[in-house]
């Protein structure tokens, strides 16, 4: 029924806003280009905006040289939005998610369509498509458009922002968010011409060597490991991030490295930035991060990948998080 009206609405060309979260991700983004690419096939003139900037390593894809970033063009952003005759909002479950965008979303007069994976989304859209058992809000584009009866469009370009997107989302398929029937989606993504291996290479295999450098002072330096909770923690400083030269994208994938250690169950960074400290959580098992960060540090996302935020400095912040653990031993422990 919902996929119906869309593609009703599809049916002529349509102006069209594609737009995702703040600090996109590579899930934010595949998706998004995937989306973007498959709408500018079907013959509708589309403007992805993006509410920042985003890490090099997902500059790849094609249609990245069209993607349109708020805080360098607001005016040509807003306008856009505001002609749009529909508006996909993408990996996000609340509006306030893509910050600036958020006001000249919530205005538009266009038919807003909302595909997300993340829990208790808000209605702030006319249509949603959402599922919280999907891997990646990538894996929904791929369902949509093989549900709009157009398999058949699929080609490299689409394919590979969309496996990109699901490769990203759960740490190369090694989450427990990859279903069979998300090795299934990556077969077809590759039968339809999907390079998987220059995916890979894409976004793994083009670190610079200060991030390298960066990395290896976290886990010689940095991390923390409280055997007695089966959690390992990592903080950094805005002045550490300065030492190494730190770009948007620098710190992605630290939080998981620690659950490499035997018996690491929780895994968190904490990074200084702006006045706040973000904070990424990562867990195994049944130990849900998504409730934790939500009770403690203004946070969500997904049961095992989460993030969260606090107005306390970096050391008080720190300090807090593991004055918590005690309640949660026996839950992390078993």
């Amino acid at each position: 029924m919902i996929v119906a009206k869309i593609k009703e609405l599809l049916e002529v060309p349509r102006k069209v806003v594609i737009t995702t979260h703040y600090k996109p991700d590579g899930d934010a983004i595949g998706s998004s280009l995937g989306l973007y690419n498959y709408l500018l096939k079907k013959g509708h003139a589309v403007t992805f905006i993006a509410p920042s900037d985003y890490p090099d390593f997902l500059q790849w894809m094609a249609g990245n040289e069209h993607v349109i970033e708020i805080q360098k063009d607001p005016v040509g952003s807003a306008t856009a939005i505001e002609a749009a005759e529909i508006i996909f909002c993408l990996d996000f479950n609340r509006i306030s998610r893509c910050e600036s965008v958020a006001p000249h979303i919530a205005a538009a007069k266009g038919f807003k369509v909302n595909i997300d994976h993340h829990l208790e989304p808000e209605s702030f859209c006319d249509l949603e498509l959402t599922d919280p058992t999907a891997s990646s809000t990538a894996e929904l584009i791929y369902r949509f458009i093989v549900a709009m009866g157009d398999r058949a469009l699929l080609d490299q370009d689409i394919a590979e922002c969309i496996y990109t997107g699901i490769m990203t989302d759960t740490a190369s398929f090694r989450f427990v968010s990859a279903t069979a029937e998300t090795y299934e989606v990556a077969a077809d993504l590759i039968r339809a011409g999907a390079r998987n291996y220059i995916a890979h290479e894409a976004i793994y295999d083009v670190w610079s060597e200060d991030r390298i450098r960066l990395v290896g002072y976290c886990t010689q330096e940095k991390m923390m490991v409280l055997n007695e909770f089966n959690t390992a923690i990592i903080g950094l400083s805005n002045a550490e991030l300065n030492r190494f030269h730190h770009k948007t994208g620098d710190t992605e994938g630290i939080v998981n490295i620690p659950l490499s250690i035997k018996n690491i169950r929780l895994s968190v960074l904490f990074v200084e930035r702006k006045g706040e400290v973000k904070i990424s959580f990562r867990s195994k098992d049944d130990f849900s991060v998504r409730d934790f960060s939500d009770k403690y540090f203004e946070g969500g996302g997904h049961k095992n990948a989460s993030g969260g935020r606090s107005s306390l400095s970096l050391e008080d912040t720190i300090k807090r998080f593991i004055s918590l653990l005690p309640e949660y031993k026996a839950e992390l422990t078993r």
